[in-house]
């Protein structure tokens, strides 16, 4: 089955649009070859203002209408706790707000941009995504993250070569309950690091303390402003450390 395929079998879709290259593709496929789409973006704790910032530019850039749902993501005990299986609980929670808000739009099928990349064995969001009803074409057609970004690129959207993101929460060690104030104090250091020149990081809670992960070719640069980083950041972390990522990181 193609993209093409998919929307002439359900013409009226709702994208999870979260502003990354996947639901980008994904949404300018409905926008081409569907008769009706909309996009929904459940703005939390767990996402940065960039990617909101990202999502309503794509948005705008295809002529679709970003609908935002705003939503206290901790509110669900099991998201707070951060289980091994916290993804699971958090897509549910999620989903279920945008299932209801497509429905009361009505479009009858909600899709989300997980692809033929992604391994569902390590991503317990998927078995949510499942129960509820909610459809992955890209993943349905084959289309693996090259592929993607490739139908990305074509399309004209300035996030096809976007680096892969994942949430705030992942920055917690599994086990380790999710606190508003630590989601903002990480929000603070990336931000902080993005201003520094540095990109494809990711800086994870260790208690009191932080350790940022670089790939091996921003390893140098890391090096040289980490102490500047240490001396901005004191408020929020007693120490940073450093750690290089060879291959790209595996989300908890």
């Amino acid at each position: 089955m193609t993209l093409q395929d998919f929307f002439a079998e359900n013409p009226a879709c709702a994208v999870a649009f979260s502003g990354g290259v996947d639901s980008a593709a994904l949404l300018s496929a409905a926008v081409t070859y569907g008769r009706k789409a909309a996009a929904y973006f459940v703005r939390t704790v767990f996402q940065p203002e960039f990617e909101l910032k990202d999502a309503l530019e794509t948005a705008e850039r295809l002529g679709t209408e970003l609908r935002i749902l705003d939503f206290d993501i901790l509110s669900v005990p099991e998201v707070a706790a951060n289980p091994a299986d916290r993804c699971y609980y958090c897509k549910r929670a999620l989903f279920s707000r945008i299932l209801a808000a497509a429905e009361a739009d009505g479009f009858p099928v909600v899709l989300d941009g997980c692809n033929a990349s992604d391994d569902e064995a390590g991503r317990p969001g998927m078995r949510a995504l499942r129960e509820l009803g909610v459809r992955s074409p890209l993943r349905e057609c084959g289309m693996a993250k090259t592929a993607v970004r490739r139908l990305a690129r074509e399309a004209g959207l300035p996030v096809w070569d976007k680096p892969s993101y994942a949430c705030l929460a992942t920055r917690v060690p599994v086990g380790t309950a999710i606190t508003a104030r630590d989601l903002e104090r990480v929000s603070r250091g990336e931000d902080a690091l993005v201003a520094l020149g540095l990109a494809d990081f990711r800086l994870r809670l260790r208690g009191e303390n932080a350790l940022l992960q670089v790939r091996a070719e921003q390893m140098p640069l890391a090096q040289t402003l980490l102490p500047e980083l240490q001396a901005g950041l004191a408020a929020d972390f007693h120490s940073i450390f450093l750690d290089g990522i060879p291959r790209p990181p595996r989300e908890n």
